[in-house]
């Protein structure tokens, strides 16, 4: 599964407003006192997380962002560098200056579902991706899970769909709605069945499991009039996902949709995710 750049940009900002500052904030606390830190970012889309994250880690960093989509990567360098206050190419990578950061990032392209853990021979110092859990299989979490563990890498994830909706003002439908949306979010988006809601739960399991420290908190997008744009597309992708679903009434979706697409106010469920590795005793 994947996603167009102008999507991904549309939804950046409420991704950033939405992350949680208290992982945040332990985040930054881990890396205190370093220098330097080597990052992965799986399913990187345009570089939003190098983005929302690059200043809680030490001043120098190095990022590998992998994706499936070489679409997704090219857009990522371009965005990357008109982001950048200093933008420059060395080989195949790209070295950015922004807010006293010296950032190297390099591109892969890789497919997640046969390798969970495309670092290669090189330990990172971190994990990350956002957006990605909900959408892969329980046993792709297994996986990747224990391979993470065994090189005891760390793991920040921001934005794993919950199962929770809710808008402003509400609409006899909207339980029929989520309840189908919830299903069809279980379905293969190219990882086998995926976790949907479960996917915080179980990924969390499997971390305690293998000797992680996990912290979970919520993160909702909470959308009002100043992302109106972000709300559209939404509500029209909850109602095309529900229609394929077969589980609630085509009127009824479009009598739902049409009051959605007047401007409501739109809550998501997410959570995000910080995953330190235990003191080895």
């Amino acid at each position: 599964m994947t996603f167009s750049p102008s999507w991904l940009e549309l939804r950046e900002p409420a991704d950033r407003l939405a992350r949680a500052p208290e992982l945040m904030q332990m985040l930054e606390g881990f890396f205190s006192g370093r220098g330097y830190a080597d990052v992965v970012d799986l399913g990187c889309g345009t570089g939003s997380n190098l983005r929302a994250i690059h200043t809680i880690l030490p001043r120098r960093q190095s990022w590998l962002l992998v994706d499936h989509d070489t679409r997704l990567l090219e857009a990522a360098a371009g965005t990357l560098a008109d982001w950048a206050d200093i933008a420059g190419g060395y080989g195949d990578s790209l070295l950015l200056e922004k807010d006293g950061h010296s950032i190297r990032v390099h591109f892969a392209q890789a497919d997640l579902a046969v390798d969970p853990a495309p670092w290669g021979d090189v330990t990172p110092d971190l994990v990350t991706a956002s957006a990605l859990f909900d959408l892969v299989s329980q046993d792709w979490i297994r996986r990747f899970t224990t391979l993470l563990g065994a090189a005891r890498i760390p793991l920040y994830t921001s934005l794993i769909y919950d199962g929770r909706a809710a808008w402003q003002p509400s609409h006899p439908s909207d339980q029929a709605m989520v309840a189908a949306f919830n299903n069809h979010q279980t379905s293969d988006k190219g990882f086998g069945a995926a976790c949907g809601p479960a996917a915080t739960s179980l990924l969390r399991d499997h971390l305690v499991t293998r000797g992680y420290r996990v912290e979970t908190e919520e993160s909702p997008w909470m959308l009002g009039e100043d992302a109106e744009a972000l709300a559209t597309e939404l509500n029209r992708g909850w109602a095309d996902a529900v229609r394929e679903t077969g589980g609630v009434d085509p009127d009824t979706i479009d009598d739902w949709l049409s009051v959605r697409l007047r401007g409501q106010e739109t809550l998501v469920g997410h959570n995000d995710l910080l995953a330190l590795p235990a003191p080895l005793e």
